[in-house]
């Protein structure tokens, strides 16, 4: 019994090897078979680019497409990749991210685009374009997104809003700009005017451009005053400008334009003051004795704003008589202080007409020798034939003027002009 059971045993074994000898032989044929086929697949041609991806630059807000060009795709399927963040943005014509700004289009033959519009700033970084053989296909492109600059309207804490400083103080400005790149700022003053640049030692520098986000004026003056403008720009168009406007405080400062000023009787007058002042002053104009005039048929009052800080003053007064003359007051005042200049209006005493008698005319009928003349060695061009009443206009001079900073005007009277110098009037 032993003997038959171990027979047995044996028996079953040589099946069983038989069976194991069968079903390796049938996996390794099978293995053999598809390796062959895979073999063969191996040999066929794979997918390959035509063209490598581009990098690109956009600015920002702007559309925007990657386009993968690829050939011998077959079965195989084309994704698009955001590499930074290993996100799958799209399989074959399907996309996968769920941003409505993303899209793919598919030609129908070989060219793949990636679209992205109104492209924002964290759009920016590498894309792929990928193939999934084995091993995996791909290439890859970069994304620029740039931002025009930009100027922010918010003033730090502790800084001169405007620009406002009494005469002789500091006025900072700041002007913060974004974009991308980072802007370079620049400062001009309005109108092509020079900026002045004063260090604590008094030492001026005069430049027609300062660069960076401050800018400093220190011991500012009042010519100082005005626009300046900051300018911000990083190549992406447009550049951006902004307007600051910088005033200087100062109490009023009158200068007359002619201290003294003579003009005849029933003639018209014109008087004038140079008032320097900020913020606006109250002008106006007052006799010796306090009385204010005012705009009427007597008196014609202007004025004419020459700059930012500085007044032109014009009184006419009207119709000279005998009580007009004397000292007049052109005054202005601001809340930082006041002044006024002095006018002395004198009267101008013109010299009388001269009178001529007409002669007859007496026909001559002896032909007279002719009388050799005699001139006065005294007073070039002067003819003592003309008579007593000639006036010689280049040696009259006003008497009893007391003020000797008179300049100059011009006096009407009866029609004609006189123009005065240094008391003489032709």
């Amino acid at each position: 019994m032993m003997k038959i059971a171990s027979v047995f045993h044996h028996s079953f074994s040589i099946v069983n090897r038989s069976r194991f000898c069968f079903t390796l032989v049938l996996f390794l044929f099978v293995l053999f078979v598809f390796g062959a086929i895979g073999h063969g697949t191996q040999t066929e041609a794979k997918p390959e680019f035509l063209a490598p991806l581009d990098n690109l630059t956009v600015t920002q807000g702007r559309d925007v497409s990657f386009t993968c060009v690829v050939n011998n795709l077959e079965q195989y399927r084309v994704a698009w990749i955001k590499s930074d963040s290993k996100a799958i943005l799209a399989i074959h014509t399907h996309m996968v991210a769920l941003n409505p700004r993303l899209s793919v289009t598919h030609n129908g033959h070989n060219t793949w685009k990636l679209h992205i519009s109104h492209v924002q700033l964290n759009d920016s970084g590498s894309y792929m374009c990928q193939v999934n053989t084995d091993p995996m296909r791909h290439q890859s492109g970069n994304l620029d997104v740039v931002v025009p600059p930009d100027i922010l309207n918010e003033n730090e804490p502790n800084t001169l809003e405007g620009g406002v400083a009494n005469e002789g103080g500091n006025v900072q400005l700041v002007c913060q700009a974004t974009g991308v790149p980072e802007p370079a700022v620049q400062w001009r003053r309005e109108n092509g005017k020079d900026i002045v640049v004063r260090t604590e030692g008094r030492e001026k520098q005069v430049v027609k451009f300062v660069e960076g986000e401050r800018l400093v004026l220190n011991q500012v003056q009042r010519t100082d005053m005005g626009g300046y403008l900051c300018i911000a720009s990083n190549g992406v168009p447009p550049s951006v400008s902004k307007r600051f406007d910088v005033q200087v405080n100062f109490p009023p400062n009158v200068k007359a334009g002619n201290q003294l000023v003579a003009a005849p009787v029933e003639s018209h007058v014109l008087l004038q003051c140079i008032v320097e002042a900020f913020p606006t002053p109250l002008n106006g104009w007052h006799k010796h004795d306090g009385m204010k005039l005012y705009e009427g048929e007597k008196y014609t009052i202007s004025e004419e704003k020459l700059n930012a800080y500085t007044w032109q003053l014009n009184l006419t007064v009207k119709n000279l008589h005998k009580g007009d003359f004397g000292p007049y007051i052109c005054s202005s005042i601001n809340a930082l202080g006041k002044s006024d200049a002095r006018i002395r209006l004198q009267e101008l005493h013109l010299p009388p007409k001269p009178t001529t008698t007409p002669t007859p005319y007496v026909p001559s009928t002896v032909k007279q020798p002719r009388r050799k003349q005699h001139y006065s060695t005294h007073g070039k061009g002067h003819d003592a034939s003309k008579g007593a009443n000639t006036f010689n206009r280049d040696t009259y001079i006003i008497n009893h003027i007391q003020e000797n900073d008179y300049l100059g005007s011009l006096i009407v009277h009866e029609g004609k002009i006189f123009e005065c110098v240094w008391y003489i009037c032709w």
